[in-house]
């Protein structure tokens, strides 16, 4: 049994997880949940396998797992622990470059496949409280929706927004964001009924608890993980600063004035670090 439990959060986890090509039905069961089409697809090629040298070589890449369906469809699938800033451009810039990225030089745009970018997001992004969003071209006076004009779509999934208790999960999608969620807490010989109804997220969980990091690699796990951490504690301190300087600079000028300012001083601490105004807005409980 492996010495640690590992969070699927973590870049270099879900690479070695979904990105293996031991594991690549884990990897089609997870964009099956994600797309939730029907019929399902039932096979895929992963266009970058998973090893050490690879990832320590793409690791100035975005593109984290890419894969290629039945159909010819292409698929970028990230997890993003932390916010940057402009995140929507970013995920657009990289949709485009895969989709253009399919031809070679002189060929027939007739060649060109649909292209689906995933994002996994372990952070709050879109304002309402919905966990999943769709993004596909459409006709922006009549809402239509044309087939030749639905090569690049975007999908995005928020995994803080998802509150449903075991006996609330209802399709395949919240069988795997429960996982990613509290994978640190399952045991492969104590699976909630839940999640035994699919055998893939069966094999996830064993797959994950038995998963052995080589020195290396467990360099890398401690170096993202420590990454994560410290992001969390810069947005903790960025709060309490701010409501210090609101409390030290109210009894001067009066205690709303004062909390005002050390709000908009930590709001801009957040801007500062890559946070997006709406991600800074909600921490700081300004609406």
């Amino acid at each position: 049994m492996s010495q640690y439990k590992y969070s699927p959060k973590i870049d270099l986890v879900f690479r070695k997880l979904f990105g293996s090509e031991e594991n690549k039905d884990l990897l089609l069961s997870l964009i099956n949940g994600i797309l939730d089409c029907t019929p399902r697809l039932t096979d895929l090629t992963i266009k970058n396998p998973y090893n050490l040298a690879s990832y320590l070589t793409e690791k100035t890449s975005i593109l984290d797992v890419k894969a290629v369906d039945e159909h010819g469809t292409w698929y970028d699938i990230e997890m993003q622990i932390g916010e940057y800033g402009f995140y929507g451009k970013r995920a657009l810039y990289y949709l485009s470059k895969m989709y253009v990225d399919q031809l070679h030089e002189a060929e027939d745009y007739a060649k060109l496949k649909t292209t689906i970018g995933i994002h996994l997001l372990a952070f709050d992004y879109f304002p309402d409280e919905r966990y999943r969003h769709r993004y596909v071209w459409k006709d922006a006076d009549t809402d239509e929706y044309l087939d030749h004009m639905s090569y690049q779509q975007l999908y995005f999934i928020e995994l803080r927004k998802f509150h449903k208790d075991w006996d609330e999960l209802a399709s395949l999608l919240d069988r795997w964001i429960a996982f990613l969620n509290k994978a640190e807490m399952l045991e492969r010989n104590d699976v909630p009924p839940a999640l035994q109804e699919e055998p893939d997220i069966v094999k996830a969980i064993s797959k994950l608890e038995i998963m052995y990091f080589e020195t290396k690699e467990r360099e890398i796990y401690e170096a993202e993980l420590k990454a994560r951490l410290d992001e969390i504690e810069k947005m903790r301190t960025a709060m309490e600063k701010g409501k210090a300087i609101g409390h030290e600079e109210g009894e001067a000028i009066g205690l709303k004035k004062g909390e005002a300012i050390g709000l908009a001083k930590a709001l801009q601490r957040l801007l500062d670090n890559g946070t997006s105004e709406e991600e800074a807005r909600r921490i700081l409980g300004m609406g």
